[in-house]
């Protein structure tokens, strides 16, 4: 038998905190009407100052395991996309595998950021594909909220992100119904610096210093403009390079999940695809940028909703730092 790959089960979690824009307003000089004009982020979530990006996932985790029908035995392999690990090493991947109880699988992390899920769904991909696994856990996980920068000198960043994971149960199928399609992946370092956060790293001498926390070079830095610039030209550019693998068009498409970084990006390709507003996904208004996490949130809360039934196609797309960019196309 070909082996193919399909979604056995979606499970999202955001934690209970809601942080408004309006909150904000207490923190530093920014307004509501100011965030949603330049992100159509009207709230987000905050993790409390006792939970972990792990522990995040193992709650996105547990309910993609319920809807599978799985049991954590079943698990033959874990995938971790974060940018918020808990540790410096070892990378979070083994952090699950030991708090969701299962056994002693292999466990790997993903630090590709916005674009973490897709090429971590990819891997899954092809792990299954070839027969070193039959079912394989996918999580995307962040907990930003404690890097940023809650005042109005870090506020072009601070306003954008949020805490919140997501998790996908990937099995070996026949391919008759649901299965995945295929993937485009791609990168380019030269603007590896337009998004970043430099320190601490092991480039830098020291490594950490009381001068680099105080003056603020530990943070994020972003160029925004550069990022839109390539964001709204890449992203669509990706989605039709995996649409033309498999001979679809936009129109064939019951929905695009797209990476949920800004809601001008979102539109800007919604446009260049030529869809209709109810076939491009956005959550961004309730959640902001939950980097490695949006995908799958998204996707879990698409499913739960009613907009992606079984069988339909469609379309995961993401653009970020690195800069790296990749869409997977699958029929649900």
């Amino acid at each position: 038998m070909t082996r193919f790959t399909r979604i056995a089960g979606l499970g999202h979690y955001l934690p209970p905190r809601v942080v408004t824009n309006h909150d904000l307003e207490q923190l530093m000089d920014t307004s509501d009407a100011w965030i949603q004009e330049r992100s159509g982020i009207r709230e987000r979530h905050f993790a409390a100052d006792d939970v972990g990006c792990t522990d995040l996932a193992v709650e996105a985790a547990r309910a993609a395991l319920a809807d599978a029908g799985w049991k954590p035995e079943d698990v033959q392999f874990v995938i971790f996309a974060t940018l918020s690990p808990d540790l410096y090493f070892p990378g979070n991947g083994v952090l699950l595998q030991h708090k969701l109880g299962l056994g002693e699988v292999g466990a790997m992390d993903i630090r590709n950021q916005c674009t973490g899920f897709v090429y971590g769904f990819a891997m899954a991909d092809g792990v299954i594909r070839m027969g070193t696994c039959d079912r394989v856990l996918v999580i995307g996980s962040e907990l930003q909220s404690p890097a940023l920068r809650l005042t109005t000198e870090g506020r072009d960043t601070a306003v954008l992100f949020g805490d919140g994971a997501g998790a996908a149960c990937l099995e070996v199928c026949d391919g008759s119904a649901s299965r995945v399609l295929g993937h485009r992946m791609h990168s380019n370092g030269k603007y590896a610096l337009e998004l970043t956060i430099q320190r601490p790293g092991a480039a830098n001498r020291p490594w950490i210093s009381n001068e680099m926390i105080e003056d603020g070079s530990c943070g994020i830095h972003m160029n925004g403009r550069e990022v839109f610039r390539h964001a709204i030209t890449k992203f669509p550019a990706v989605i039709l390079e995996v649409l033309a693998d498999h001979g679809v068009k936009p129109a064939d498409l019951a929905l695009v999940v797209p990476h949920q970084a800004n809601e001008r990006i979102t539109e800007a390709v919604r446009k260049r695809l030529d869809l209709p507003d109810e076939r491009v996904y956005s959550n961004i208004g309730r959640y902001g940028n939950t980097t490695a996490a949006s995908i799958p949130i998204a996707l879990s809360e698409a499913v739960t909703e009613g907009k992606v039934k079984r069988g339909d196609l469609v379309c995961l797309a993401s653009f970020g730092s690195g800069f790296t960019w990749a869409a997977s196309l699958l029929r649900y």
